[in-house]
C-alpha cells in the first residue's frame, strides 16, 4: 500500500535522529541515578491528555526550585500548573514518590529490575503505581531504555494505527486484554513494514508533532 511505503520513506529520513534518541534512553538505563529515574515516571504521570513538552517543563521546574520535599499535594498541583488534572496528578506524583523511597533513598532501579522483563516491569508498574495505565508504563520503560518492544498507545498513536489499517477503529477504551491485542497488532505490523518497534512509536508521534521528543 502506497500509505506503508510513504511511512517507510518518513522513517529513512528520521531514523538515525530516533537512533540517537533511543540511544540517549539506554543510557538512562546504564548511568542515571535512581533520582532521574524517579522523574522521568513522574513525567510519566502527568503526560495523559496534556502535552508532553509541557509536562516535562512542570518536572524541570519543581526539579529545580527544588520544593518537593514535604511537599503537599496542594502545592505541587500549583507548581505543575498548566498540566491538566493537576490536583489529581500531583497526588500520583506524591504516591510514586512514597513508594520508590525507603530509609530517605530512591530505589527505583532495584525495584523495577527484580521484576525481571520488560511485560512483567509493566504489569508491576500498572498494579503498584497509582495513575500509571499500560501506555503510561510502557512509556516509561522506554523513557528510562528498559524496553524497546512495548507499545505505547495514546491517541495519536491509536489514530494512525487506524489509518494504517493495523486495527478498524480507535477504540473508546483500553482494558488490559484489548490494550495487549493492538500492541500485538502493532508488533506485527512493525515486522511486516520491517520498522522497529521502538522506532514505529517515535517514527508516529513524529508523524503527528513534527519532532522526535520523549
Amino acid at each position: 500500500m502506497n500509505v506503508h511505503k510513504n511511512l517507510y520513506r518518513l522513517w529513512l529520513g528520521v531514523r538515525e535522529a530516533i537512533d540517537k534518541r533511543l540511544g540517549e534512553f539506554r543510557q538512562l538505563a546504564q548511568s542515571a541515578d535512581d533520582e532521574t529515574l524517579f522523574w522521568e515516571c513522574a513525567f510519566c504521570l502527568l503526560t495523559p491528555q496534556s502535552k508532553a513538552q509541557v509536562c516535562w517543563e512542570a518536572v524541570k521546574r519543581v526539579r529545580a526550585i527544588k520544593i518537593f520535599h514535604g511537599i503537599d499535594s496542594a502545592i505541587l498541583a500549583g507548581a505543575i500548573h498548566p498540566v491538566r488534572f493537576k490536583h489529581n496528578k500531583a497526588r500520583y506524583v506524591i504516591a510514586a514518590w512514597e513508594l520508590f523511597r525507603e530509609d530517605g533513598s530512591f530505589h527505583v532501579r532495584k525495584i523495577i529490575e527484580s521484576c525481571g522483563s520488560p511485560f512483567l516491569m509493566r504489569e508491576w508498574l500498572v498494579k503498584n503505581v497509582t495513575g500509571l495505565g499500560y501506555k503510561e508504563a510502557g512509556h516509561f520503560l522506554r523513557n528510562i531504555g528498559f524496553s524497546t518492544d512495548l507499545a505505547i498507545l495514546d491517541r495519536h498513536i491509536l489514530k494512525n494505527l487506524k489509518q494504517l489499517d493495523v486495527i478498524p477503529e480507535v477504540p473508546g477504551s483500553l482494558p488490559r486484554l484489548r490494550y495487549l491485542d493492538v500492541e500485538m497488532k502493532m508488533r506485527r505490523f512493525a515486522r511486516a513494514v520491517g520498522i522497529p518497534m521502538a522506532h514505529l512509536d517515535l517514527l508516529l508521534w513524529y508523524k503527528e508533532a513534527g519532532t522526535i521528543f520523549k
